[in-house]
C-alpha cells in the first residue's frame, strides 16, 4: 500500500511538471503570437490576459465542491487532454491561414476553464496518495516544481517563439500536457468514488465557504488586501508585454529572459519566507511585504533600452521576490485559522476572490494602455498596490507580531 503511495504520487509530481512546464511555456508564446504575429492591441492583449484568468472567476467556486464529488485522475486526465487538443487549434488555422485574434481568445478561455479544475482537483488528489502525514512534504515538492516552471519556462517560451515562430512554439507546448496525462493515466493506486454524505445543494457549500471567509475579520482583511493587490497585478500582465515587445521592440528570447525573473524571484522568496516570518513575525510579514512590492514593481516603468533594462530586471525580480513571501505568509495564516471540514470551500473561496481580480485587473490594464500609455499606466497600477498595503496597514494586523495558531470554535 505504501509503496503504491509512493508510486502514485512520482506519477503525479511529474505528471503535474509537465504540465504546469507546458502552461508557463505556452502563455508566453500565446502572448508573443498576439503581440507580433497577429499585431494585438494593448486593449486585445488585456481581453487574452483576463481570458486566461477569468476561470477563477466563473468556476472557481463549484470545482471546490465538485472536486470533492468525483474521482479525481480521470478529472485531471480529461483536462490536460482537453487543453492539448486546444492548443494544437491555433497551429492547425495558422497553416490553413484562417487563424483571428477572436479564435485565440477563445481557445486561452477554453484552457484557461480547463486549468481551475486541473488546479482545484490535484489538490485535492494530494492526500489520497501520501496521506495526512506526508502532505507538508508533498505539498512542498509540487510548490518547488511549480516555482521552477514559472522560473524557466517563460525563457524557453521566448527562446521557442524566436527559434521556431510563435506559432509553433504554441504547438509544441501541448506535448506538455499529453505527456502529463500519460503520466496521470499510469498512476496505479485504486480511487474510489467520494461518498457524498451530505445531502445539501452546491449552493449552500459554496456560501457556507464564502460565509466563513468573509465572516472572520482578520481573513477578510487579508482577502481584501490579496484582492486589491490581485487587480492591480493583472493590470500589469498585459503591460509588460506591450512595454517590452512593442514599445521597446525585444527580441522574443528576452521577453522570455525578462519574464522569467518573475519565477526566480517566487522561488527566492519561497526560500526566505519562513527565515522573514520568523524574524519579523508572521503577521508583520503579511503587511510588510505587500507595501515593500509598491518601490519594486514603480520601477517597471522606468525601464528604457540598453543599460535601462536593468530597472525591470530589477523590480520584476524583487517584486515576485516579495509577492511570494507575502503569498506564503497568508496562506500559512489561513490554513491555521480554517477547520479542516472547511479548507477546500475555504481555499476556493479565496482563490475565486485574489484570483477572480486577475481577468478584470486585465481589461482594465488594456483600457488603461490604451489611454495612458504603457508607462503611466502602470503607475496606475502602482497606486493600486499601495491601496492594498494601507488596507493591511489600517487593519489590526498592524498591532500583531504573530497570528493565531487555533481555530476559533
Amino acid at each position: 500500500m505504501e509503496k503504491a503511495r509512493g508510486n502514485g504520487f512520482g506519477l503525479l509530481w511529474a505528471g503535474q511538471a509537465a504540465s504546469v512546464f507546458g502552461g508557463q511555456i505556452g502563455d508566453v508564446s500565446v502572448r508573443l503570437l498576439a503581440a507580433t504575429v497577429l499585431a494585438a492591441t494593448p486593449f486585445e492583449l488585456g481581453l487574452l490576459s483576463a481570458a486566461q484568468t477569468a476561470g477563477f472567476l466563473l468556476i472557481a467556486l463549484p470545482a471546490g465542491v465538485l472536486a470533492d464529488r468525483m474521482r479525481r485522475r480521470p478529472v485531471l486526465i480529461s483536462c490536460d487532454l482537453l487543453r492539448a487538443g486546444l492548443l494544437t487549434l491555433v497551429p492547425a488555422l495558422w497553416w490553413f491561414d484562417v487563424l483571428t485574434f477572436p479564435q485565440l481568445l477563445f481557445v486561452v478561455f477554453a484552457a484557461g476553464l480547463a486549468q481551475v479544475v486541473f488546479d482545484v482537483t490535484y489538490q485535492s488528489y494530494v492526500p489520497a496518495l501520501v496521506g495526512r502525514a506526508a502532505l507538508v512534504a508533498a505539498n512542498g515538492r509540487l510548490e518547488s516544481t511549480r516555482s521552477t516552471a514559472v522560473a524557466a519556462g517563460p525563457a524557453l517560451g521566448g527562446v521557442l517563439s524566436q527559434a521556431l515562430g510563435a506559432v509553433n512554439a504554441v504547438f509544441l507546448t501541448s506535448a506538455g500536457y499529453v505527456a502529463s496525462a500519460f503520466l496521470l493515466s499510469r498512476i496505479p493506486a485504486v480511487e474510489e468514488l467520494p461518498a457524498n454524505s451530505e445531502a445539501r445543494s452546491l449552493r449552500s457549500q459554496i456560501a457556507e465557504g464564502l460565509k466563513f471567509v468573509l465572516g472572520n475579520r482578520l481573513l477578510r482583511t487579508t482577502t481584501v488586501a490579496a484582492t486589491i493587490f490581485n487587480f492591480s497585478y493583472g493590470i500589469t500582465q498585459p503591460l509588460v508585454v506591450v512595454l517590452l515587445a512593442q514599445e521597446l521592440a525585444l527580441a522574443g528570447s528576452v521577453v522570455g529572459a525578462l519574464l522569467a525573473l518573475a519565477g526566480a524571484g517566487g522561488l527566492a522568496g519561497a526560500l526566505v519566507a519562513g527565515k522573514v516570518a520568523d524574524a519579523i513575525g508572521r503577521s508583520r510579514a503579511i503587511w510588510v511585504s505587500e507595501l515593500a512590492c509598491v518601490p519594486a514593481f514603480l520601477l517597471l516603468p522606468l525601464t528604457f533600452p540598453g543599460w535601462g533594462l536593468a530597472f525591470f530586471a530589477a523590480g520584476f525580480f524583487l517584486a515576485h521576490l516579495i509577492l511570494s513571501v507575502f503569498n506564503v505568509s497568508n496562506l500559512s495564516f489561513r490554513q491555521a485559522i480554517c477547520p479542516d471540514r472547511l479548507l477546500g470551500r475555504m481555499n476556493a473561496s479565496v482563490r475565486f476572490l485574489m484570483w477572480g481580480a486577475l481577468p478584470l485587473g486585465a481589461l482594465a490594464g488594456g483600457l488603461l494602455g490604451t489611454a495612458l500609455g504603457a508607462r503611466w499606466a502602470l503607475v496606475v497600477a502602482g497606486a493600486g498596490f499601495l491601496g492594498a498595503a494601507m488596507v493591511l496597514l489600517l487593519s489590526p494586523l498592524r498591532r500583531l507580531r504573530d497570528l493565531p495558531e487555533a481555530v476559533a470554535a
